[in-house]
């Protein structure tokens, strides 16, 4: 259990590294403002009048760095940083989460597989250690036989969180593009602001990356405790 707790600690460690450099990336982006003027729900706004989506609204969301794109409703939501700014960081977020309304719109097989994920991630993920662990605790480990199912129940369950992660991997870093493009194909921004909203969203996708390294890692730790120990 050492192992996992460094493990997890370590995980932990650089995703809160990572985490601290976004933040102070957009921190630092929040300070060049707009030629254009323009605000993030504006540019939202903009960007998806430019791909023909009129069904999607724009709305404003409380919280730092909580914008998303809802494709229930069909709601793109800008934190309250970002909604009404007008800098370089609230492009970069509001041109990204539009790139997800663009990817549903024109069914994006990424974006249609980790759709199809969510409803069982959301439920499994939060047991899935603890099934793992009981499991073990019954003996899965010496190949006793429920024990030993139990286990592998929980390891399936953690195998479809770790496969969401990396998932969410192409789909983030695709909406990232389709924002990048139509900034510099529309003349949305500057040189210097379009250099602003590349560089932020390149920490946004890294706090992705850690994440599925770290899902990955969990399940290798957690399989080794079921299958390692069996003769």
């Amino acid at each position: 259990m050492m192992t996992y707790y460094i493990l997890i600690g370590a995980v932990a460690l650089i995703s809160w590294l990572v985490s601290s450099r976004l933040k102070s990336k957009f921190k630092h982006y929040s300070k060049v403002h707009l030629r254009n003027g323009m605000s993030g729900a504006e540019i939202a706004q903009k960007m998806l009048d430019d791909h023909g989506i009129r069904d999607v609204k724009v709305i404003s969301t409380p919280g730092m760095l909580t914008d998303h794109y809802n494709p229930k409703n069909k709601t793109v939501h800008l934190s309250q940083g970002v909604y009404g700014q007008r800098n370089a960081a609230a492009a970069a977020v509001a041109a990204h989460e539009v790139g997800h309304a663009v990817q549903h719109a024109q069914a994006y097989e990424w974006l249609t597989m980790r759709s199809k994920l969510v409803p069982v991630v959301s439920v499994t993920s939060g047991m899935s250690t603890w099934i793992v662990f009981g499991g073990l605790a019954l003996g899965a480990a010496a190949g006793v036989g429920l024990g030993f199912y139990i286990a592998v129940a929980g390891l399936v369950m953690m195998g479809l969180a770790t496969l969401f992660s990396f998932i969410t991997l192409p789909v983030e870093y695709d909406a990232s593009n389709r924002a990048l493009a139509w900034l510099k194909q529309k003349n949305m921004v500057s040189q210097q602001e379009y250099a602003g909203a590349e560089d932020a969203l390149k920490w946004a996708a890294r706090t992705y990356l850690v994440a599925a390294l770290g899902a990955l890692a969990s399940l290798v730790y957690w399989a080794f405790q079921v299958f390692g120990g069996r003769d």
